[in-house]
């Protein structure tokens, strides 16, 4: 009944992947861990055991402490749907849709909520390891904070801070925090860890003593580069690798403004004979692509309009000329359709805009939600597909009488007369082995059988060794409480 805090000095310095070793390390140790992160900010989302949804890094960290996720894993989760506005969850259900102004002033309701979560998490478990968002030295942020320091102090947990060297500026990373924040929130630093260090670590020793002696805070370790971190799923979808390995087949996948779920990629990345690519704003889909995947969105609309601006539909139909397949997963689906008709507003301002015309079918989006684990049996193959689906919504139309599967013996999916063009709204589908195996035998890409379940557990083990090999892992959990 003890938990400990990961905050960062700044996004994306390796908090999750943190949090997600010592998950793994402390469940080692006989102990019965569960993660927490207050407030998340990603697209990225998993489907929980108790039907909502939280941060796909928390459904990692829960896999790395041998639980199913649940929504008090990620009380608030925020899935942005424009440069201002963001869909606000609230442990798992859609509160409200609301600009950055309003959620500043949203957030102080938040704090009951994510304190209820967490006692829940606390009274059935030994240990929660929590996960901060951004940095506490976002000070203009701190007056109703639930992420960071509030929470801490709320809750009364010990925070480690970590520093990301890789991006340089280490020491006046965490000296700077320290100066910047209000000494009560300073005082619940326990110590601090160094990240992400190419090369030997002993070369920071000096920079170490330093950081230590200016802030009086204890060092934990100088953690390496993890170099198998692109095996796991990542949250932001900056993580994602814009180039492929120039070895194996091409697919390409557009990377959207408001690319969603990406991690339905990953089982294709581990594969030794696919050459995955990102297509990023301002580059052409590759001419000799076998397949392109249109992925989930945050935005449908939106982003047809961004996919128009890169010019991808022209892209897209010289592709398809030249014999070349297409899939939409979820958002990417409801896009290649006639039309995308929003009558209510709820994604946007209300109206139509074209779809790419590649399916015969059409959506209207709906107020509620499709929030739910599937089960599915692929129609060409008959195999399972194991995912989730988690959109708004409804897809009609005629290719749906050629469905990419049956769900409970109902249709799900379109696919077009010629059969190079798929969509479906079933998430996760390429983590089924033998499906994935099948499906890129069918684009003439042979499988190398892995085992992707099998490959995340033994990244996690390895992650976890890592952790150990240089964090003191046993001083640390000590400062829990």
């Amino acid at each position: 009944m003890t938990a400990i805090m990961i905050q960062g000095c700044g996004s994306n310095v390796g908090k999750s992947m943190l949090v997600a070793g010592l998950c793994r390390a402390a469940r080692r140790r006989g102990l019965r861990v569960a993660p927490f992160k207050p407030q998340n900010m990603s697209n990225n989302a998993a489907v929980t055991a108790d039907g909502g949804e939280i941060g796909r890094a928390q459904a990692l960290q829960a896999l790395a402490s041998g639980l199913e996720p649940v929504t008090d894993m990620n009380p608030v989760l925020l899935k942005p749907e424009s440069e201002r506005g963001a869909q606000v969850i609230v442990q798992g259900k859609r509160l409200t849709t609301a600009m950055a102004r309003d959620y500043a002033r949203l957030k102080p309701q938040l704090m009951g909520a994510v304190l209820d979560s967490f006692n829940r998490l606390r009274a059935v478990h030994d240990l929660v390891i929590v996960e901060g968002a951004g940095s506490p030295a976002e000070v203009n942020l701190r007056a109703g904070d639930i992420a960071n320091m509030g929470f801490a102090r709320a809750a009364d947990v010990p925070v480690m801070l970590v520093g990301d060297i890789d991006r340089g500026g280490v020491i006046a990373q965490l000296v700077g925090t320290q100066a910047v924040i209000d000494p009560e929130d300073a005082a619940m630093v326990a110590g601090f860890v160094i990240n992400k260090f190419r090369g030997d670590p002993r070369l920071f020793d000096d920079g170490y003593q330093l950081i230590s002696q200016r802030t009086g805070w204890p060092g934990f370790g100088v953690v390496p580069w993890f170099e198998r971190a692109h095996l796991l799923p990542a949250e932001d979808a900056l993580d994602l690798a814009s180039g492929g390995t120039g070895k194996g087949i091409k697919i390409a996948c557009l990377a959207f403004s408001r690319i969603a779920n990406f991690d339905d990629l990953d089982p294709l990345a581990a594969e030794p004979e696919v050459d995955l690519v990102m297509v990023r704003a301002g580059e052409a889909i590759p001419g000799d692509a076998r397949l392109v995947i249109l992925p989930g969105s945050k935005s449908t609309r939106g982003d047809l309009a961004f996919l128009r601006a890169q010019g991808w539909d022209i892209d897209l139909q010289a592709h398809i000329r030249r014999g070349g397949h297409v899939l939409g997963i979820c958002g990417g689906y409801q896009m290649l359709g006639h039309v995308v008709s929003d009558p209510d507003g709820i994604e946007g301002p209300a109206g139509d805009t074209p779809g790419l015309g590649l399916l015969d079918v059409e959506t209207t989006m709906t107020p509620d939600k499709q929030l739910t684990r599937v089960e599915a049996q692929h129609v060409a193959t008959g195999l399972e597909v194991r995912g989730y689906e988690i959109h708004i919504g409804r897809t009609s139309g005629a290719d749906r009488t050629r469905p990419f599967a049956m769900v409970n013996d109902s249709p799900e999916g379109a696919i077009s007369a010629n059969g190079r063009i798929t969509g479906t709204y079933l998430h996760g589908l390429f983590a089924s082995d033998r499906f994935r195996a099948q499906f890129l035998e069918g684009l003439g890409i042979p499988s190398s059988g892995v085992v992707h379940a099998a490959l995340v557990e033994q990244t996690l083990d390895a992650l976890a060794d890592h952790v150990e090999a240089y964090i003191d892992v046993a001083g640390l959990l000590s400062l829990a409480r």
